[in-house]
């Protein structure tokens, strides 16, 4: 299995001391949070985007491009980027430039977003949301692999004269993942094009999302693609990662925290069955415990989805140094013993994307010219 961190850049106090960070730290910790992910050999990193309720993530084009500044081999990507409020054109253009600058570590995780205040936001109708989704996700691959397109649609303005986007991919178009959250209709699309299957596995019972999960299997199969890069993605549960060296000390200590947020966030049709910290770790999507019990509910979710990448995303109201911690030791602790009970192709070389990232030239081995030469 492959792992990645996943940071939709919530804002939000600490529901027990009403500690907060500053905007600007709060951004800056997501890149050092990148940085320490690269170099305890995480897989990939990734951004999420919201326009709405306390988040920060609005331009993750913008962090991501300060994550790839900063890195040199993990992968960049989107948790989800939402298609439907955007121009495939802008989202064509932004995301290449990103790819350029990572050397071709992008790759994009798409959806419809789950927050319903981004449509009024954008001028667009949340009734409209799927098949907006739909064909701007149709425009946005032949942005990727077309030269000079003309195209006409029901929801954006034709591009009427040939039109290349640039910058171009690094190396041919990224790979297009699929986020799903609550309906068939992702898991459809992605499907569809034979693209792989992101599951949020964020806050409902995990047999729902196993429904999701089936579905896009059905349908890859049907839809005739190889089923050898049928590959899915799976969450990890809303509130964060917790470990500590037994669950019921990972329970004392986080679980406080967990309830008070869960208890905080009335959002209908949004809001975990799980609302206390014994029944989340107990049969939610929850990681918290000791590593053990992390190890084992995983591989547990494994035998259910069959996936082949595994998101965490760390408590961000927690201080910052003990975010790190526990990115560590997930790190040293947990996914060794995953990778090898749960081995997965997606990335290496029978993968079609699995060769696409090119090392980082060390900035001290690029040849420059001198400001003397400049002024000559």
């Amino acid at each position: 299995m492959k792992f990645q961190v996943l940071d939709i850049i919530p804002h939000l106090k600490n529901p027990l001391t009403g500690d907060i960070v500053s905007t600007a730290d709060r951004l800056n910790q997501v890149v050092q949070t990148a940085q320490r992910a690269e170099e305890l050999g995480y897989d990939g990193f990734s951004v999420g985007e919201r326009h709405a309720g306390e988040f920060i993530s609005s331009s993750p084009t913008t962090v991501l491009a300060a994550i790839a500044a900063v890195t040199e081999r993990i992968r960049l990507q989107t948790g989800v980027a939402v298609l439907s409020v955007l121009d495939p054109v802008r989202v064509a253009e932004d995301y290449a430039t990103i790819d350029q600058l990572s050397r071709g570590r992008l790759e994009l995780v798409i959806g419809k977003g789950n927050e319903v205040l981004q449509y009024p936001l954008f001028g667009l109708d949340l009734d409209h949301q799927w098949e907006l989704l739909a064909e701007k996700y149709e425009l946005l691959r032949r942005l990727w692999r077309e030269e000079n397109l003309t195209w006409s649609g029901r929801f954006r303005a034709p591009l009427t004269e040939p039109t290349t986007t640039t910058p171009r991919p690094f190396d041919g178009p990224p790979r297009i993942w699929h986020g799903s959250a609550t309906t068939l209709t992702s898991a459809a699309l992605a499907a569809k094009w034979g693209d792989p299957l992101f599951t949020a596995n964020a806050i409902q019972p995990r047999e729902n999302y196993h429904v999701l999960i089936q579905h896009y299997r059905d349908e890859y199969e049907r839809h005739g693609h190889d089923p050898k890069h049928q590959y899915v993605g799976s969450g990890s549960g809303a509130g964060g990662v917790f470990i500590a060296d037994t669950t019921q000390e990972a329970i004392r200590q986080f679980g406080p925290v967990y309830e008070a947020l869960t208890r905080n966030r009335n959002v209908p049709g949004n809001n975990s069955p799980f609302r206390d910290i014994n029944h989340a770790v107990a049969e939610g999507p929850a990681l918290v415990g000791s590593p053990e019990q992390v190890v084992d509910k995983i591989l547990s979710y494994h035998g259910l989805y069959g996936h082949d990448l595994q998101s965490i995303s760390l408590p961000t109201t927690l201080p910052f140094g003990q975010q790190l911690d526990i990115l560590e030791r997930f790190a040293l602790e947990v996914i060794p013993a995953v990778r090898a009970a749960a081995p997965t192709t997606l990335w290496e070389a029978e993968d079609p994307y699995g060769l696409r990232p090119q090392p980082a030239v060390p900035a001290t081995s690029i040849q420059t010219r001198s400001t003397l030469d400049y002024a000559r």
